[in-house]
């Protein structure tokens, strides 16, 4: 029978290589989805997502069937002359999110705009569905 050392730690070391492997080299294949906030005002939702050093026609924005869905791609541009890269975390390639819009959104008006990196949606609620004040009588 021979005696061998056990490394208590050696399949974290192992999982930890394979992480980092992962993260040293983009992959066009991996997917990754940009940051997104979602807020309501009187008049209409707002989506707001990042999307930094991405150009304006590699982003797609459409609604359909009551579900607006982002599409777009980052490149990644590699570095030349010898000069690699020590982290690489951002991601890069592909990228689709989809959101679920409420019926009480008016589709027909959905609007746009892209500025610094971000994008902005404005999805305005229909006239029905704005609150509104009812004045409340009091009888004597």
């Amino acid at each position: 029978m021979s005696i061998t050392h056990f490394d208590p730690l050696a399949n974290l070391r192992l999982f930890e290589d394979a992480v980092s492997r992962m993260f040293s080299e983009p992959q066009g294949n991996r997917p990754w989805s940009p940051a997104v906030d979602i807020f309501e005002t009187e008049h209409e939702l707002v989506l707001k997502a990042d999307l930094p050093e991405i150009s304006l026609q590699d982003i797609d924005v459409r609604v359909e069937n009551q579900t607006l869905t982002l599409k777009g791609e980052r490149d990644f541009e590699k570095q030349s002359a010898g000069k690699g890269y020590h982290r690489i975390e951002r991601g890069y390639g592909q990228f689709v999110r989809s959101f679920a819009v409420p019926s009480t959104v008016d589709t027909e008006k959905v609007a746009a705009e892209y500025q610094h990196g971000v994008l902005t949606v404005r999805l305005p609620k229909k006239e029905a569905a704005k609150p509104r004040q009812v004045k409340v009588e009091v009888k004597n």
